[in-house]
């Protein structure tokens, strides 16, 4: 895959970026291209509904929509398209994140949302996911993915390696 833009992330508030920045990090790592912007559903819900609706026609495959709190930007972004969006709920102070996980795993029929995880893996595994969506039409990808997947069982037994000679 050449770096052509093919994946949209965005988010509620810049005060997301350092907590989800490593979906560009896993986006990066197979080559995929990608923009970013902030939009809130409730602050800028046009803009929202105009950079969702013009997506496919930009060239967009995959839209990440990360937000905390009454996380409605990945079903609003979801009413507006038929790419796939995944949602990537961001912790928040006032519940840990449960506020932002419930919003966006919580979809009424019909307006699908992929929901990854709060904190830890979840910004990680949303570019991993976006990357797997994309590799269903790119051979390339898909080897680097295959790559990607054989790389991680030698980490693994490698690490347990390591225990196994200090017990």
């Amino acid at each position: 895959m050449n770096n052509q833009t093919v994946v949209g992330i965005v988010m509620g508030s810049d005060s997301d970026w350092p907590k989800i920045n490593a979906v560009a990090k896993a986006l990066d790592e197979f080559g995929v291209g990608y923009e970013v912007h902030v939009m809130s559903a409730h602050r800028t819900p046009h803009v929202v509904g105009k950079y969702a609706t013009s997506a496919s026609e930009r060239g967009l495959k995959v839209i990440i929509a990360a937000a905390g709190g009454a996380a409605h930007l990945a079903g609003v972004v979801a009413a507006h398209t038929t790419l796939p969006v995944i949602g990537l709920p961001v912790p928040t102070a006032e519940l840990g994140g449960l506020d932002s996980l419930l919003s966006t795993v919580q979809m009424p029929g019909d307006v699908p949302v992929a929901s990854m995880a709060v904190g830890m893996g979840g910004p990680r595994n949303a570019g991993l996911f976006a990357v797997q969506i994309l590799a269903l039409a790119d051979e390339g990808l898909q080897q680097k993915l295959d790559e990607f997947k054989q790389q991680l069982v030698g980490k693994i037994e490698g690490k347990n390696e390591k225990l196994q000679a200090s017990l």
